[in-house]
């Protein structure tokens, strides 16, 4: 039975993809801050699925929690077989000279250095097999740059050069590494980029339909389930509304 580590598994996107992968019979480990969250998900795998699930509250963006909660895992829940670095965020959307320097940090620390982070961890297990996918979760914002969105836009590049670069690295190892970037979808991170203001939220998705969090769910789960000798190495999926980071056909 294969294992799969899913970070920020406690809505959206995270959430959609435990459920999908579960669907599968994969066992599950999955990861946000939101401990009531994780336990609310691991009974509703069980029940719907029967799948074995470990909850592991910790915060990506230390590093000594990582290695702490990777440690912490069962004897056989160490081999994981697919890592899923979904934990990301926009913060805030305001020109560079107006930024806000916490937001700034916090989309930093998530998107990029959590993202290593997990994966540093993970990683010497799957190069020891000589076996493993990790897929990352981009952004239509790691292709297109939009006006207030830079830093941001800065951290979903990076994880698109990060998963090149993994791509090399890992070869030697038989480690697959796929990106998927999302266009919009309608999650909470909308509200999280506002900082909890949900009617700038909802005027998001105004006069189109998004993709929702289950859309993405699917491609991972069509990357996860190729053959061992096809990567999917890199997937756009977008809304038909959607052209690009910032055009849209709207009602």
């Amino acid at each position: 039975m294969k294992t799969a580590f899913i970070t920020g598994a406690t809505s959206g996107i995270g959430k959609a993809v435990a459920l999908r992968l579960a669907k599968e019979g994969i066992r599950l480990i999955i990861n946000g801050r939101r401990r009531d969250r994780l336990d609310e998900l691991k009974t509703t795998i069980g029940s719907m699925y029967g799948v074995e699930t470990i909850a592991l509250p910790f915060d990506v963006r230390n590093y000594g929690d990582v290695q702490q909660a990777f440690d912490s895992l069962p004897e056989g829940w160490r081999d994981i077989d697919i890592l899923v670095n979904n934990a990301g965020l926009a913060v805030g959307l305001e020109p560079l000279h107006e930024g806000v320097v916490d937001d700034w940090e916090r989309m930093i620390d998530t998107n990029i250095k959590g993202l290593l982070y997990v994966t540093r961890v993970v990683s010497p297990v799957m190069v020891s097999r000589q076996s493993g996918h990790i897929i990352n979760i981009g952004s239509i914002a790691g292709r297109n740059v939009y006006p207030n969105g830079g830093v941001y836009c800065a951290t979903k590049y990076a994880v698109g050069a990060l998963s090149q670069a993994m791509r090399m690295d890992f070869l030697p190892y038989g480690i697959r590494v796929t990106q998927i970037c999302p266009g919009a979808v309608e999650t909470e991170f909308s509200i999280v980029r506002f900082k909890g203001d949900r009617d700038r939220a909802g005027r998001v998705y105004e006069g189109f339909e998004p993709l929702g969090a289950a859309d993405i769910a699917e491609a991972v789960a069509y990357a996860v389930l190729q053959p061992p000798h096809v990567d999917i190495q890199d997937v756009l999926v977008m809304p038909s509304a959607q052209a690009n980071a910032g055009m849209f056909k709207r009602c």
